[in-house]
């Protein structure tokens, strides 16, 4: 293995035996293999990768589909059916809760006991163990034992120990959504700082919001295999999209909706400036088409592209039909450049009753509201159209990045999170 590489994995495929009825295991034992009573379950198939010095990985993917089995194999707490995982360097890893811990042995016992199993000597220990427990925030509770703890309380002190321990790897597993938001806080900002020290760290997590922030890579897995790999927000998009409506994003040239959204840039009714939306990635069943959109300045009627914020704005979506849209919600979400949710609307939330879309009809949508001082950066809109109810509908055109807004100003803080609302949403129906 390079020198430059942390982890390889090569070729991992791991089989379970599933038995119907507890005594075919025994008849399985008896036949030696003449006969099988078991089916197979393959949680991992032909699973391959190499993670560089350095480097921050997420994996994503649904539940069942391999992730924690696949980490298992890397810590070597779990054997592969076929292939391997070589690791280069010292593992720290915090796995599902209950894992790691004796749950008769006090707090401070299980934190010499994790050094002793990574091989620190307990002097070394000794040196950490304030730091660990500084970390931890449980008071006298280190000195009790691990069973009487919360679930809170014992990954307090599983992430102490995981990140305190001097580790080249650091693995983990979901487990720091069982803590307080203030503790995950500081437990990203401890990653952030791993991380930047040139360390190691394979992040797995279902908050792709997080795998976007932290992670120069991502992987996801479907299944036991590996669907997707590359940069975070590539790879999040489609899984998204996947999840929701069991759809796959698609390149400007593959898209369902063909023609429709093919529209040169120019203006259109209102002197608008549009951004066509033909260039960018998007999913959808394609009865209907995000044709363009822009951003403009109320007071000013002025494009933007570049601003401070802190102003009255309207974004505006143009939407083609392709087909019969019975109940249409329109909508939009915008996202930071990490790919972190900022704030989002559509026509049904904000309890519009919008009228059927014939097939071949255009429309224009404006979703006016004061845009805020936000923290310099580049902030995308990306905006959808849909057919049914907020709980049950048929996306038919989402497109990603629509459009892409440059704040720029001084501002100490970003007041990301505040609460928005739309003074209105109104619809322009001649085009």
């Amino acid at each position: 293995m390079s020198s430059d590489v942390a982890l390889k994995v090569n070729n991992v495929s791991k089989r379970y035996e599933i038995y119907s009825a507890p005594h075919h295991r025994l008849l399985q034992t008896f036949f030696h293999g003449r006969r099988q009573f078991f089916k197979e379950f393959w949680a991992l198939k032909n699973v391959s990768f190499e993670v560089k010095r350095g480097e921050c990985v997420g994996i994503i993917g649904r539940n069942g589909s391999g992730k924690s089995t696949l980490l298992q194999v890397i810590t070597g707490t779990l054997e592969p059916t076929l292939g391997s995982a070589e690791v280069s360097g010292r593992v720290s890893a915090l796995l599902e809760l209950g894992s790691g811990f004796n749950p008769e042995f006090t707090g401070r016992e299980n934190v010499y006991m994790n050094g002793a199993i990574l091989g620190i000597s307990r002097a070394e220990m000794d040196k950490r163990f304030d730091d660990i427990t500084a970390f931890a925030d449980i008071g006298d509770f280190i000195e009790q034992p691990v069973k009487t703890y919360s679930s809170g309380m014992y990954v307090r002190l599983a992430f102490a120990v995981a990140i305190n321990v001097d580790p080249d790897i650091l693995i983990i597993d979901e487990a720091l959504a069982v803590g307080d938001i203030r503790f995950q806080q500081k437990c990203y900002r401890k990653i952030t700082s791993f991380r930047d020290s040139g360390k190691t760290v394979i992040f797995v997590s279902h908050d792709v919001s997080a795998v976007n922030l932290f992670c120069n890579r991502a992987i996801w897995l479907d299944q036991g295999r590996i669907k997707k790999e590359g940069n975070p927000d590539d790879v999040t998009k489609e899984y998204i999209a996947f999840m929701a409506y069991g759809l796959e994003t698609e390149s400007p040239e593959e898209n369902k909706v063909g023609d429709v959204v093919n529209q040169p840039q120019v203006k259109i009714s209102d002197d608008i400036i549009w951004e066509p939306t033909d260039k960018c990635p998007s999913f959808g069943e394609g009865g209907a088409a995000i044709l363009a959109t822009s951003l403009y300045s109320k007071e000013r009627h002025e494009k933007i592209t570049a601003f401070e914020g802190g102003e009255e704005v309207v974004y505006y979506v143009k939407v083609k039909a392709k087909q019969r849209i019975e109940q249409p919600i329109i909508g939009f979400i915008m996202n930071d450049d990490h790919g972190v949710h900022i704030l989002g609307y559509n026509t049904h939330n904000l309890g519009l009753d919008i009228a059927p879309f014939a097939p071949g009809e255009e429309r224009i949508f404006k979703f006016g509201f004061k845009f805020p001082q936000f923290k310099p950066g580049n902030y995308l809109f990306s905006p959808a159209i849909a057919d049914g109810t907020q709980l049950m509908h048929m996306q038919h055109h989402w497109v990603y990045d629509a459009y892409v807004i440059q704040v720029v100003n001084n501002a100490e803080i970003a007041n990301i999170g505040c609460c928005l609302i739309p003074e209105k949403v109104s619809i322009i129906q001649d085009v």
